[in-house]
């Protein structure tokens, strides 16, 4: 159920989407609440599942992850049961930065990070040793990145 976000609640998650580290009296200062009532907020948007995890982001190229793949991914059968193991395999890959259960020619979509093309064939290896219900599978590397983000649009 989405939850009733007010125009101060929005005002509020844009700026902790920008910078999650800005202290309370900032962000009041920018939309006329005080610290409290700020963390009061902050604490109800947290409990309710709104906010979901306060993280750093890496540029994973300098972190020694120069690069990033696509990958379809097809399935022999939509069981339940091989569905959720699948799911959580994916959920266990650290490599794995992003997954999508997709609508499509692919049943999966997954963004991969790799120290090279050895790290990566290593990783889709594990995937179709570990994974009998991979039918195919299909990469696509990034030749650059042109936006990336996990901002929700507010307005």
């Amino acid at each position: 159920m989405p939850h009733d976000l007010d125009r101060i609640d929005r005002k509020l998650l844009q700026i902790v989407q920008e910078n999650a580290r800005l202290p309370a009296e900032k962000i009041g200062a920018a939309i006329g609440l005080s610290p409290s009532a700020v963390q009061r907020r902050l604490a109800r948007l947290r409990d309710g599942g709104v906010i979901t995890a306060e993280v750093a982001v890496l540029d994973a190229k300098a972190a020694g992850f120069p690069l990033t793949m696509i990958v379809d991914i097809e399935v022999e059968r939509e069981r339940p049961e091989l569905l959720s193991a699948f799911k959580r395999w994916i959920a266990r890959e650290g490599a794995i930065q992003e997954a999508w259960y997709v609508t499509g020619d692919s049943d999966f979509v997954l963004v991969v990070a790799a120290r090279d093309v050895e790290d990566y064939d290593a990783l889709m290896q594990r995937l179709v040793s570990e994974n009998p219900n991979i039918r195919r599978f299909r990469t696509r590397v990034t030749l650059g990145t042109l936006k990336r983000g996990a901002t929700v649009p507010l307005e």
